[in-house]
């Protein structure tokens, strides 16, 4: 017999799963609260479940788990995340600390389809999306190290690491509600989570279907469809018109402004004109903009706006009354900063 995962069972899987064993209602909960609240896996180490149930556990599911394999430190302090999934894949998550907050970036996916030509997660293959467990975990088990290494607990997650989270609706969405869960998981306020999108629109609908109070970040990167088609090839399928509608949906739903994130490539997508046309693009949708520096990928052509151009291209954007902010880059050194993720840790001594 197939052992089953107990991880992807949602309580209602797990209370139906007992009860069809022979065993009481009531055990769901308790293993349940072991599983997520607790973060026992070992079903030896659930102490007031008893030996028999116990042995139930033992002779029907698994409870697989994701692991750390490596760390690296830059020199801003921020932390690279090597993980290793049950079946042996890596993925990154990177912890971002400043004087005010600890942000997590957090994979929703092994790989990614999108092939954004500015991106190193691009060049990769999807091998397989993330279950909510292995999400889950990457934010538990960041969760520890900002503790260890900052003495502060996390306080953000975006969803930005490896992968396109809304081609992984399912699994994102059951990782929200277990970071949520107030009984059960971390009790993570939905106004401190943030998905970033490259404007998968069937997903912002869902989300919206859901009604769901997180935060929204678009990667946008060109402020109109022949550009963004040339450097972004999901626009072909997810056209900026039909994106911004949706994203007006989900504002009007959380009245939370959408993030557009702007990733200035020199010569490509860095004039006042576009300028111009990404101000329109914000008055179209309540959001506002963040200006990211283009970090250098190796096999990518793409280099970075100069300074005087970057500040024309601010200060025209604050002009017209945009909420412009800079996104300092971060872990540049040790490739974690936007866009650069890779899985690039091999032979990455662990940090103390």
């Amino acid at each position: 017999m197939e052992l089953v995962n107990i991880r992807t069972l949602s309580a209602d899987d797990l209370k139906s799963s007992l009860i069809s064993l022979g065993q009481p209602a009531f055990r769901a909960s308790q293993v349940y609260h072991w599983l997520w609240g607790q973060y026992v896996l070992d079903f030896s180490e659930m102490s007031n479940i008893g030996k028999a149930m116990q042995e139930v556990l033992t002779q029907n599911f698994i409870s697989q788990k994701t692991k750390i394999t490596q760390l690296q430190k830059s020199q801003d302090e921020t932390i690279k995340v090597g993980f290793e999934t049950y079946d042996g894949h890596a993925i990154e998550g990177v912890l971002i600390p400043t004087d005010s907050r600890v942000t997590i970036c957090i994979s929703s996916q092994i790989g990614c389809s999108l092939a954004c030509t500015f991106c190193a997660t691009g060049l990769m293959k999807r091998v397989r999306n993330l279950f909510a467990f292995e999400i889950y975990d990457q934010v538990k088990l960041m969760q520890e190290l900002a503790l260890q290494h900052y003495k502060r607990p996390i306080t953000n997650i975006v969803y930005m690491g490896m992968g396109e989270p809304l081609l992984n609706l399912d699994e994102v969405v059951k990782s929200i509600f277990l970071l949520h869960d107030e009984a059960h998981g971390l009790n993570f306020s939905y106004k401190r989570i943030t998905i970033s999108t490259s404007g998968i629109v069937r997903g912002i609908q869902k989300l919206t279907e859901l009604k769901i109070p997180i935060n929204l970040a678009l990667s946008l990167h060109a402020p109109n469809n022949a550009l963004r088609t040339q450097i972004m090839d999901i626009n072909k399928s997810n056209p900026l018109e039909e994106v911004v509608e949706a994203l007006d949906s989900f504002y009007n739903l959380t009245q939370n402004k959408i993030s557009f994130e702007y990733v200035l490539l020199r010569g490509i997508n860095d004039s006042l004109e576009q300028a111009a046309e990404l101000v329109a693009l914000c008055r179209k949708v309540p959001a506002f903009v963040n200006i990211i520096e283009f970090n250098r990928v190796e096999g990518i052509s793409y280099s970075k706006s100069d300074t005087p151009t970057k500040t024309s291209f601010v200060t025209y954007l604050r002009e017209k009354g945009i909420t412009c902010k800079i996104r300092r880059s971060r872990g540049k050194d040790i490739d974690a900063a936007c866009g650069q993720l890779a899985n690039k840790l091999n032979n990455v001594n662990l940090i103390s």
